[in-house]
């Protein structure tokens, strides 16, 4: 697979998925509704701390990279 074909892969599929994950925030900030929803404020904290988490992972992964190349000037 050439390099260009990997980069529009890329695109592809992580526009796709980093779509799919705003929509299911957006569908968590919908749970804040108090008239639908009973929660208390450990609840929306452990929430947002597992989310931030998973955010801090992933980014991560992409620093971690160019991390492994070495010391360069």
């Amino acid at each position: 697979m050439s390099a260009e074909d990997k980069a529009a892969r890329f695109r592809r599929v992580a526009e796709r998925r980093v779509n799919r994950a705003l929509k299911a925030i957006h569908l968590v900030g919908q749970c804040s509704n108090r008239r639908v929803y009973a929660y208390t404020d450990d609840q929306v904290r452990e929430m947002f701390n597992a989310i931030e988490n998973e955010v801090r992972l992933a980014k991560q992964l992409y620093l971690s990279r160019d991390s492994q190349r070495g010391f360069r000037f």
